[in-house]
């Protein structure tokens, strides 16, 4: 039986190919390196080694550094121009406009109350969701979404007349009350368009569902109460829409104004002095943020969170790179992607950023 044999020559060669010296380069910076465990739990000293762990954990450490430079622009004097109006009702109120997207599954899930705490104490100047991110704050005002199962059976849950959000459940019965609350106030819509000649947009609607809903436990009341826009370019899409459309059969007539609600966002990009972008989730809001933002060349920041990917082509899957490509980010921006799923990320991130910088503000006001 022979034995095989390698030239020294053949051995050598295979040791270069193999074990090769690394050359000096600007890609070695910096060390992975994990939370050590050995320091007892302190969560907040484990979500600060995040950035150094790989993988979404540093791209979430990444958001959070994105995040942190919107609030410290958002914070700092905006600049003396001569060409401001104060009584421009779309003069920018902060240094850096800060535009907040999310689907509508982000409130029907309990990320509803971290919305909620950024609008009510008005660290965000600018909302942008779906009819179903309308519709489900203000349902849950009148009756409560479930937990339910992702494998709960489809035709058992039509049959009993629950509906399937992931693995929420929201019953008919939620709907009909959104009804009964909601046909009274389109009714009063369609009497003020017709009697005072008001021009109804979605944000305007908007605005009014948040004042008639008198609940602080409502993302829309807060936003009423402290003058953020909230818009909603597919307002028909859900069921806000049916609704709409049942009353137009009783009581036909009632125009809602697309147009202003454009001008109205488009110019607050275009009037900002700094902007920043946060999108929870892809689709119609996504672009909507992204696409007034290219009206001034870009936003200066940029977080966006989803499970997307690019290579189907989506809008939600695009990662920040191909928005430069648009400039609907500033080729000068250091934006992140987080691929992940919302309910697991979003608090986190919102507790490393924006709720950490509004207690400690709050800690130093009080002493």
């Amino acid at each position: 039986m022979s034995e095989t044999v390698g030239t020294e020559n053949e051995v050598f060669g295979a040791i270069n190919a193999v074990l090769r010296k690394s050359e000096d380069s600007f890609f070695l910076k910096e060390e992975v390196r994990g939370y050590d465990w050995n320091k007892g739990i302190n969560y907040r000293h484990l979500l600060e080694t995040y950035e150094n762990m790989g993988f979404q954990a540093t791209n979430f450490g990444l958001a959070i550094k994105e995040i942190n430079k919107m609030i410290e622009c958002r914070e700092q004097p905006q600049p003396s121009v001569s060409s401001v109006n104060d009584k421009d009702p779309l003069t920018p109120k902060n240094n850096c406009t800060i535009f907040m997207g999310y689907t509508s599954n982000i409130v029907s899930s309990g990320l509803r109350e971290t919305i909620k705490f950024l609008v009510q104490h008005k660290l965000i100047d600018c909302v942008v969701t779906t009819a179903g991110g309308i519709e489900e704050d203000l349902i849950k005002c009148l009756a409560p979404t479930y937990l339910g199962d992702f494998h709960l059976d489809g035709n058992v849950l039509r049959d009993k007349a629950i509906n399937r959000i992931g693995n929420l459940l929201a019953p008919n019965d939620n709907y009909r009350k959104f009804q009964d609350w909601i046909m009274p106030l389109l009714d009063e819509l369609l009497r003020e368009q017709n009697e005072n000649g008001t021009i109804w947009s979605p944000s305007k609607v908007i605005k009014r569902m948040g004042d008639k809903i008198n609940n602080e436990e409502s993302i829309y009341y807060w936003a009423a109460r402290n003058d953020i826009p909230v818009f909603c370019p597919a307002i028909t899409d859900g069921s806000i829409g049916d609704m709409i459309f049942f009353h137009s059969f009783k009581h036909p007539g009632l125009i809602i104004d697309i147009v202003s609600d454009i001008r109205r966002l488009d110019l607050m990009a275009i009037k900002a002095f700094n902007s920043g972008m946060i999108i929870v989730g892809g689709g119609l809001i996504k672009h909507h943020i992204c696409n007034a933002n290219s009206m001034r060349n870009g936003a200066e920041y940029a977080v966006y969170l989803n499970t997307a990917s690019e290579y189907d082509g989506s809008d939600a899957g695009a990662r920040p790179d191909e928005a430069k490509s648009w400039g609907k980010i500033k080729k000068t921006a250091t934006p992140i992607k987080i691929f992940a799923e919302a309910t697991l990320v979003f608090p986190l991130l919102v507790g490393e950023t924006f709720a950490k910088h509004y207690f400690a503000n709050s800690a130093r006001n009080e002493s």
